[in-house]
C-alpha cells in the first residue's frame, strides 16, 4: 500500500480508501469485521462513512472496529441528506451540522471525526453559513478537517473564498463521483483540485458493479446495486454505456487482470486523485478492488481502457485554442 498526503493536511492516507456504506445492509456486522480486518491487513487506514448509511448502523460497525486503534486510522462522516421526517430533518444548515455531528460521534464512539463532508450541495442554505457553523465544530475540535462531497466546482471555489475572507477553516478534500463512465469531474473538479492543492477521493469506481462483472444481454443485473436501487439504473442507462462496459471486461480479461481491478487503478492513475473509495459487501468482491494497491498496469492498457467510454466535453467551447496556438508567449 502506498500512502499519499491529503491535500494540504500534512495527514497521510491510504491511496485506497474503503467505503463503509455495505456496514450493517448488506454486509452483516461478522461480515463487516471481516471486510475491515482485511483492508488492515492491506494497509488501509482511510474509511468513509455517513450519517445516513444504513440508518445510521454503518457508523456503530465502523466505531466498534476502530475503537482498539482510534488514532491508527482516519475516518470521515457526512451530513445533509435527510435523516428524520420533521421539515428540518434535512439540510446543510447550522441548526443540522451541530445536531448531526453530535449523533454521528456518538455512534462511532470518538471524541473527532477526522474529514467532515456536507454530502451534497444545499441551495436553500447560504454557503457562509455552512462553512461557519463547520469552522465552529473544527475549533470545538468535534472535526478536524472539511470536505464537500457532490459539490460542482464553482460552489468549491466559491466555499474557499469565504473560508480565505473571514478566516474560517479551509476545506482540505472533495468527494466527487468518478469512473470510466462518469468522467465529468475531468473538466473543471480536477484541475481546480491540483490548482488549490485539495485532497480527492472519488466514489463509485466500478459505476455500481457494472465495472466488475458481465451483465448479461439486457445490461441489468438480477443482483446487487442495480437490482436494488433503481437510480442506478438511471445513472448508466443507455445501449452504448453497457456494450462499451462488456467490452472493457473483455479487454481486461484479454491481459489476465480482473476488471475491477483495473477499473480502480485507471481511477488511481489520475494526478489529482488522491484515493478512491472502493466498497464491497463481501471479501471476494473486496479482494480485486483491493488488489489495485499492488498493481502496476502498463500506460497502453490504462489508455485503451479510456478510449472505450466517452470523454467529457471540454470547459470552454474554445477548445482548439491552446496556448501555443494563440501563441501567447512568443
Amino acid at each position: 500500500m502506498k500512502y499519499k498526503i491529503l491535500g494540504r493536511t500534512g495527514v497521510s492516507v491510504s491511496n485506497l480508501c474503503m467505503g463503509t456504506m455495505s456496514f450493517g445492509g448488506p454486509a452483516d456486522k461478522n461480515e463487516s469485521a471481516a471486510l475491515y480486518r482485511a483492508c488492515r491487513e492491506a494497509g488501509v487506514n482511510f474509511f468513509d462513512c455517513a450519517n445516513v448509511y444504513n440508518n445510521g448502523e454503518s457508523e456503530k460497525i465502523l466505531g466498534e472496529l476502530i475503537r482498539e486503534e482510534r488514532d491508527e486510522v482516519i475516518i470521515t462522516s457526512k451530513y445533509t441528506f435527510r435523516t428524520s421526517p420533521g421539515v428540518n430533518g434535512i439540510g446543510s444548515s447550522r441548526f443540522n451540522a451541530v445536531r448531526e455531528v453530535e449523533k454521528s460521534l456518538g455512534r462511532l464512539k470518538t471524541d473527532r471525526i477526522d474529514l467532515y463532508f456536507v454530502h451534497s450541495f444545499d441551495p436553500s442554505t447560504a454557503i457562509e453559513e455552512t462553512i461557519r457553523a463547520l469552522d465552529d465544530l473544527v475549533r470545538a475540535g468535534k472535526i478536524l478537517y472539511l470536505g464537500v462531497s457532490n459539490w460542482a466546482a464553482w460552489q468549491i471555489m466559491k466555499a474557499l473564498g469565504v473560508a480565505e475572507r473571514y478566516g474560517w477553516s479551509r476545506i482540505s478534500c472533495i468527494q466527487p463521483m468518478y469512473n470510466l463512465v462518469k468522467r465529468q469531474a475531468e473538466v473543471e473538479i480536477f484541475p481546480m483540485a491540483l490548482s488549490e492543492n485539495l485532497g480527492v477521493i472519488t466514489f463509485s469506481p466500478l459505476a455500481g458493479g457494472l465495472l466488475a462483472r458481465r451483465h448479461g444481454l439486457d445490461g441489468v443485473p438480477q443482483t446487487g446495486r442495480f437490482a436494488e436501487m433503481p437510480r442506478y439504473q438511471d445513472r448508466y442507462k443507455g445501449k452504448e454505456i453497457h456494450q462499451a462496459a462488456e467490452a472493457f471486461i473483455t479487454l481486461a480479461e484479454s491481459r489476465g487482470i480482473k476488471p475491477a481491478t483495473l477499473g480502480v487503478a485507471w481511477i488511481m492513475s489520475h494526478p489529482a486523485v488522491t484515493a478512491p473509495i472502493i466498497g464491497a459487501r463481501n471479501l471476494d468482491q473486496l479482494k480485486d478492488s483491493l488488489a489495485a494497491a499492488e498493481f502496476s498496469p502498463d500506460p497502453e492498457i490504462l489508455a485503451m481502457a479510456g478510449r472505450l467510454f466517452a470523454s467529457p466535453p471540454p470547459a470552454t467551447d474554445r477548445s482548439e485554442e491552446t496556448l501555443e496556438g494563440l501563441s501567447l508567449r512568443g
